[in-house]
């Protein structure tokens, strides 16, 4: 559910990346159902399923029962649910997600947003700065 948010957060960039010449892209780790239908109806840019995890890294980044004693998780989850956004209880849910911008040849990662919790999102003025970090760059 807090992904979904997130991605509807992202893709309100998209006419700004665009312009940038920057696409938008998405991996997910699986597809249960229609979820991934789901997904593509918030987010605008092109998604991946990575059903062997490749992306996530060598060290997966878990959170166990751990998420229900934390009061950031339980505030994602009412602002989420406060704004029409819906989750399922189907397929694995404890692999923290994340954000990057990667740049082009050996600009390499210009920004590393990973969770700490459920619902830790990337700041959205971060992502553009990375992004014109980038055009400056290939200039």
């Amino acid at each position: 559910m807090c992904f979904i948010k997130e991605a509807t957060e992202l893709s309100s960039l998209q006419p700004q990346l665009q312009d940038m010449g920057v696409p938008l892209f998405a991996v997910v780790k699986q597809n249960i159902g229609k979820e991934l239908d789901t997904f593509k109806k918030y987010f605008t840019g092109k998604v991946y399923v990575d059903q062997q995890r490749n992306f996530y890294g060598p060290v997966q980044r878990w959170m166990f029962f751990s998420l229900f004693l934390r009061i950031g998780v339980w505030r994602s989850l009412w602002r989420a649910y406060r704004r029409g956004f819906r989750g399922n209880l189907r397929g694995e849910g404890f692999i923290l997600g994340g954000v990057f911008v990667i740049g082009p040849g050996e600009q390499g990662i210009l920004l590393e947003h990973r969770e700490k919790e459920f619902g830790d999102k990337v700041n959205m003025l971060a992502v553009l700065t990375a992004v014109r970090k980038m055009k400056d760059k290939i200039k």
